[in-house]
């Protein structure tokens, strides 16, 4: 029988909070709650907003092992989350990938627009 996975709204959340709204990856900010109160409050479309979507990202991926504890779980905004898995032979550790986020951040070649 197929292990069932857990929810991942609780460690979400902790790590949301834990992070103070922040992408661990990106270090731009998130929404949790309403696009629309987030896309007003930066000056950008619900499109553009719905990239800065909170999601739970497992530090260890569940297929290797990972749980839903909070230890294991961090917030990254869903262009982050997503753009770590797609199209990738192997997908980067946690730090690896943040590294390059930020070199690529730095350079202006990753969000198309800049909240802070």
């Amino acid at each position: 029988m197929a292990k069932t996975r857990k929810s991942l709204v609780t460690p979400r959340t902790i790590a949301f909070i834990r992070q103070e709204g922040i992408c661990f990856y990106c270090k731009q900010p998130m929404w949790s709650g309403n696009p629309h109160e987030f896309a007003s409050k930066f000056k950008i479309s619900l499109a553009q907003a719905k990239r800065f979507r909170c999601t739970g990202e497992h530090l260890k991926a569940h297929c290797e092992g990972g749980s839903a504890s909070p230890a294991n779980i961090v917030a990254a905004c869903c262009f982050c989350n997503q753009k770590r898995h797609r199209g990738r032979k192997e997908i980067p550790s946690p730090d690896q990938y943040k590294n390059l986020i930020q070199r690529r951040m730095d350079k202006g070649r990753w969000h198309d627009v800049r909240l802070h």
